[in-house]
């Protein structure tokens, strides 16, 4: 049986599909798949070796469609559930099962504060569009592949990265999703162990900053490395400090103990960092009680109260408990 797995984009929500595609690849006899995503975000997949094929969304859809077509499908697996992909589905004319968003519960939870979201994760609903072919989760958690090439000895980027330290992702796709500068620079000086920054290009000249003013426990890497990398060394730290962002994932697959620290959105959206049968330390930082949390399911450029209570009363302090007792 030949599936194609969608999920276009972003890092986050691919990492959270790899359950599927390992319990499909395992339990179904002859399962052939195929995954299609955005090129930006292919090197999450290309080295999943439960993946047959990885194939890139062209701007045009009718290409990819074209392309998709030759393929034969037998079944589609929609990961994404957009109009986008609903246009391949019907282009392509074979059995189709699509997950629950649950926007609605969303829209309840962002927009009048009625609590309506179901007590699982993600994952669940991911694996419930396959659920028709017998599969079942195998509880193995996250996966993430990262070819030798990508792989980065850490005490070649810094000497203070030769022995145990604590990886920092300083990013989030949305303004509100990440601590302000001033907060993240007030953590990093009351953190006593060596720190590398984790980040894309847009954050070099900030993680630069915070770096220089932090003390020489730090080290910015933001901009440096490609994503594979970013991850290598997240899978050597100790432990990670991250936003609700997509290497907050990466972690959870490499069982990482984390702080995570949330803004805008919530846990209960059911896109917190999901270990398998694990137990791992995670503790989830959040500054409960705001009448006005969650104001979105993504995220703003900038906070719709002005205030931005949901970062700014951050107790770093007991942050800071936390990091010492996961270091210790």
């Amino acid at each position: 049986m030949k599936f194609l797995i969608i999920r276009l984009s972003s890092i986050g929500d691919i990492v959270l599909t790899t359950p599927v595609i390992r319990c499909l690849n395992q339990q179904v006899p002859g399962a052939v798949i195929h995954y299609l995503v955005k090129k930006n975000f292919s090197c999450i997949v290309s080295s999943n070796p439960y993946i047959h094929k990885v194939h890139l969304w062209h701007n045009d859809i009718n290409d990819t469609i074209d392309a998709l077509k030759a393929e034969k499908f037998d079944v589609v697996i929609d990961l994404h559930h957009n109009l986008r992909t609903l246009k391949i589905k019907s282009a392509l004319q074979v059995k189709a099962f699509s997950f629950n968003k649950l926007n609605i519960e969303k829209w309840l939870m962002t927009a009048l504060k009625w609590n309506r979201l179901p007590d699982e994760h993600i994952i669940e609903r991911y694996l419930q569009t396959v659920s028709a072919f017998g599969v079942e989760n195998d509880g193995a958690g996250l996966d993430f592949f990262i070819p030798s090439a990508d792989e980065v000895v850490p005490s070649l980027v810094s000497p203070i990265l030769s022995g145990k330290y604590i990886a920092m992702v300083t990013g989030a796709a949305h303004y509100t999703k990440r601590l302000p500068p001033h907060k993240m620079l007030e953590l990093l000086k009351k953190i006593p162990f060596p720190v590398v920054l984790l980040g894309g290009p847009e954050e070099r000249s900030s993680g630069d900053e915070l770096a220089l003013n932090a003390g020489t426990h730090v080290v910015n890497t933001c901009g440096m490395f490609n994503l594979n990398q970013s991850a290598s060394l997240v899978k050597q730290s100790v432990m990670v400090i991250t936003h609700d962002t997509g290497l907050m994932h990466i972690a959870a697959a490499f069982q990482k103990p984390m702080v995570s620290v949330w803004g805008n959105t919530i846990p209960g959206f059911g896109m917190y960092a999901h270990y398998g049968p694990g137990s791992v330390a995670d503790y989830r930082a959040e500054v409960n009680g705001l009448a006005c949390r969650p104001c979105s399911k993504i995220g703003y450029d900038k906070c719709p109260l002005k205030h931005f209570k949901c970062m700014e009363e951050h107790d770093l302090n007991a942050i800071i408990w936390h990091v010492n007792e996961l270091m210790h």
